[in-house]
């Protein structure tokens, strides 16, 4: 009985310690291991919001540039930010592992932090003070000051490439998906990473942000800096704690092996039986810790590189199951295009939401509201709205649906993707009511301060904390759930692309309609002034673009198969291990009689 719980201790799912031995479930993994991660996580979230959320307030007031280009800068940078982690992915699926990606990429990502704290603080790195009211009038940064600090901005975007697929997925990592109990504490893990990273964004968007306008800012990016430090500190003390997978190979060579072996035998039929396509056998499938998926018609020409035509060179012969771990992440690619369009509107928050802000009266008594404290709204919105629905909300309609999670995780997403179109509806009518104040007080063309809160922005920042806690939270696990069990760090990755590429659509955008709307001697949409500008056109596009982004999930989302549940999967493995195992001592028995 001993050594049967012994036994039934060890992880089921391969996961190894740092020698690659096999790890005690008793030992390692669980809520202790994580705690390190998600303490790491609100650390580093502080840090790099820290950083992003004033930042073009940095780029117009200290390095002197226009809305449309400062903008533009922000969102090119945070693009890169999150369009990094398919490289970070790649290394730690193929070569390094997740561990080691990890913390190899937090040397760099340290580095970058540094070196920017380095380019404010000094005076010969940036151009002297102007107090000009037209920022055309100030003297630009030279080449030397530019590439220091977006140098050091880009050293950091390298450095966020290898730690942001790793780390959540580390995290998910400590649960083995064949342990009922583990399995279901998974299911709040993504819900809790998720409250642990805008734990860490409100601090940087209410503390660091007022000590970047009110005391400086060497303080204000020193203070990140030192965060992030303590935060890999706090990683690395968690090491003993952790379970690992070993890579298993570049998840792009394996998905080319499939396309390539299915475009090489395009002719050739398909068995009318699935079970005669080539597939490797059950014992290497359970040695590894790895569960078998059966052939499914969905896109069935990939189905083609699994039939047997004499040849085993691996691009052109490739296992059922490698066919439809490529299919997950083919079939995936549908619902990240639909992200993109909100992506681009959580771009608005650091950028046009604040540049807004900072026309509006920010004063309560003697205390002035920094604008990128606003984002700190969106925070506790999303906090609230969490914790409401990981406790309330899910017991409730988990009663009606008998679904694990209360509602799928496209349901959840598309519920996120109706709240994005209220938001940018809501923005535009918001903007449309303080042109109006301005031109009633004469400050148009002046470009002055309206005698306005900057409390009028509330709602739409508030509701983009709800919509994360629909979209966002439910698009990191969906991602994370679908990919296959050796491509998830690359399945982790899709969530962030989804943010990169919005940002850099917004970048496009805001280039694009600021150029077509000052065509022909128009003012323009986009100017320096926004007393002068129309943001609230600019606002109801996007309303119009997220409608029609939301058809277009709709349509999406009606061909789109879940994969089965790895516990499923691995239940069924275990029985058909017993049923061969039987026949085989059967047969052996039978030999020995005869």
């Amino acid at each position: 009985m001993a050594v049967e719980e012994g036994i039934d201790d060890y992880t089921q799912d391969g996961t190894v310690d740092l020698k690659g031995n096999p790890v005690r479930r008793s030992k390692r993994g669980g809520w202790t291991a994580c705690s390190f991660v998600v303490v790491y996580e609100v650390f580093e979230r502080m840090a790099y919001y820290g950083i992003s959320s004033n930042l073009v307030l940095y780029l117009t007031q200290k390095l002197h540039q226009g809305t449309v280009k400062s903008a533009n800068n922000v969102t090119n940078w945070v693009g890169t930010i999150w369009i990094t982690p398919i490289l970070g992915a790649y290394v730690a699926d193929a070569h390094l592992g997740r561990y080691w990606t990890f913390v190899f990429a937090s040397l760099i990502y340290v580095t970058g932090m540094s070196l920017l704290t380095l380019s404010v603080s000094i005076p010969g790195l940036k151009p002297p003070p102007c107090h000009q009211a037209n920022i055309d009038d100030c003297k630009k940064a030279s080449t030397l000051q530019l590439a220091t600090f977006f140098g050091a901005l880009y050293t950091l975007a390298i450095g966020t490439g290898g730690t942001k697929p790793n780390i959540s997925t580390i995290g998910a990592d400590q649960f083995d998906d064949f342990h009922p109990k583990e399995k279901a504490s998974k299911l709040s893990f993504f819900n809790w990473w998720m409250f642990s990273i805008f734990f860490g964004t409100l601090f940087a968007n209410t503390v660091l942000v007022y000590i970047q306008d009110n005391v400086g800012w060497t303080l204000g990016y020193g203070l990140p800096t030192l965060g992030l430090v303590i935060s890999v500190m706090i990683f690395l003390a968690g090491t003993p704690f952790y379970r690992h997978r070993v890579p298993a190979g570049s998840p792009f060579t394996k998905m080319a092996m499939v396309i390539v072996a299915a475009a090489r035998k395009w002719r050739v039929p398909l068995p009318s039986d699935p079970k005669e396509l080539h597939e490797l056998d059950l014992e290497e499938y359970a040695r590894n810790g790895k569960f078998m998926i059966g052939s499914t018609p969905t896109l069935r020409f990939l189905n083609k590189a699994a039939v047997k035509t004499g040849s085993t060179d691996p691009w052109m012969l490739c296992a059922v199951t490698q066919v439809e771990e490529t299919k997950q992440m083919l079939r995936m690619i549908p619902i990240l295009i639909a992200t993109f369009v909100p992506s681009t509107m959580i771009a608005q928050i650091n950028t046009l939401f604040i540049k807004q802000g900072t026309t509006l009266d920010r004063h309560i008594g003697n205390f002035k509201i920094p604008p990128a404290s606003l984002a700190g709204f969106v925070t506790i919105s999303m906090l609230v709205c969490v914790v409401l629905y990981d406790r309330f909300f899910v017991p409730v309609i988990r009663k009606w649906t008998s679904n694990p999670r209360g509602m799928t995780l496209l349901q959840r997403m598309g519920i996120g993707l109706v709240l994005h179109f209220v938001i940018m509806a809501v923005a535009s009518l918001t903007e449309r009511y303080r042109l109006n104040v301005a031109k009633q007080h004469g400050l148009v063309e002046n470009g002055g301060q309206l005698p306005l809160t900057i409390f009028i922005l509330l709602p739409q920042f508030v509701l983009m904390g709800t919509a994360d806690a629909f979209l966002e939270v439910a698009k990191l696990e969906f991602f994370y759930d679908q990919a296959p069990e050796s491509m998830k760090s690359l399945g982790t990755s899709y969530s962030s692309t989804s943010l990169g590429i919005g940002n850099f659509l917004s970048s496009f955008l805001l280039s694009t309609v600021s150029d077509i709307t000052q065509r022909d001697g128009h003012e323009g949409w986009i100017l320096n002034n926004l007393n002068k500008s129309h943001l609230d056109y600019y606002y109801a596009f996007f309303a119009v673009l997220n409608f029609l982004n939301f058809i277009f999930f709709m349509a999406m989302i009606r061909f789109y198969v879940y994969k089965a549940e790895v516990s499923d999967s691995m239940h069924v493995l275990t029985e058909e291990l017993k049923v061969m195992r039987l026949k085989a001592s059967n047969q052996e028995a039978a030999k020995g009689i005869a």
